[in-house]
């Protein structure tokens, strides 16, 4: 199974960097070689990273592997994060954006196509931070940038700023979005796709890219204390009854009817997979296929 446009419209025009884009998205916290040149010849052509990710490695290996293919490295969109807080030190300040940006740049071997602020900083001016992302992106070393667990209001506010003096704003969102709902944040500081902030993307059409769209394997039957502290309630059981239940008889597996859901929101969604094996991705990219419903998305998510 590949990813065929023009059999199941699974690239998505993404106007900040006008091109079309695969809606799945190989995270890359973990990821094997093999992963990555699977996911080139199934026609994936993004993949999701972040500075914090391994202290740098999953940015040094995917750099790395750019490195042993330029044709690749020169054709994949690249999105990665920055400005992660150091423990209890929050670093949402253009010195700590730039140092971050300049790391990534080193660790890659080229320049980042969508940069998102890791994390929010509400007691800072939004200003100083829109303005030094623009002066990156003049400077060519990111195209557009946007955010990753930042509020709606917060993202609402730079935008404004934005338009107020004429510069560049946020062009995305990164929140959780899974079909099974969090009992609590997964990270301190992390926010999930609520039903009101799944109301402002439909709203506004910011497009959002979704980690944990899988919610960690929960849909597959893992079980293990990370994922049954977040995901574990008798709500989501019955949202994975349901969805093994339709996927008997779609002749698919849960986690691809529970990724079909996620990719079938009313607004722009690109949604992040951390596939560690080949099956594991090629498994992913099926749910591409998986027909939903109306009646179907809202029976999942237990509105009918």
């Amino acid at each position: 199974m590949e990813i065929v446009e023009s059999a199941n419209n699974s690239y998505r025009r993404f106007e900040p960097l006008g091109r079309r884009v695969s809606r799945l998205v190989l995270g890359t916290m973990e990821v094997a070689d093999d992963v990555l040149d699977e996911w080139v010849r199934l026609g994936g052509n993004i993949l999701d990273s972040a500075r914090v990710y391994g202290d740098g490695a999953s940015e040094e290996a995917v750099g790395a592997w750019f490195a042993d293919r330029p044709a690749v490295r020169d054709e994949l969109v690249v999105l990665t994060k920055g400005a992660h807080p150091e423990g209890d030190v929050r670093r949402v300040t253009p010195a700590a954006i730039a140092a971050d940006l300049d790391a990534s740049i080193a660790a890659l071997g080229r320049p980042v196509d969508v940069y998102l602020l890791h994390r929010d900083d509400p007691a800072l001016p939004v200003g100083p931070m829109i303005e030094c992302l623009n002066e990156h992106r003049a400077a060519g070393r990111l195209r557009a940038f946007g955010t990753s667990n930042w509020t709606c209001e917060r993202i609402d506010e730079a935008n404004a700023f934005a338009a107020a003096h004429g510069l560049r704003g946020f062009t995305c969102n990164s929140p959780q979005l899974s079909l099974a709902r969090q009992n609590e944040e997964h990270w301190p500081g992390t926010m999930a796709a609520t039903d009101d902030v799944r109301a402002w993307h439909e709203r506004t059409q910011m497009p959002l890219f979704a980690w944990s769209a899988q919610a960690r394997g929960f849909f597959a039957g893992h079980d293990s204390e990370s994922v049954a502290r977040v995901y574990d309630s008798a709500d989501n059981r019955e949202r994975r009854r349901r969805a093994s239940e339709l996927a008997g008889r779609l002749g698919c597996t849960a986690n691809q009817v529970a990724l079909a859901w996620v990719l079938r929101q009313p607004f722009p969604v690109y949604a992040v997979v951390g596939a560690r094996t080949v099956a594991q991705l090629r498994e992913a990219v099926g749910a591409l296929e998986i027909p939903l419903s109306r009646d179907d998305l809202a029976a999942l998510d237990l509105r009918a």
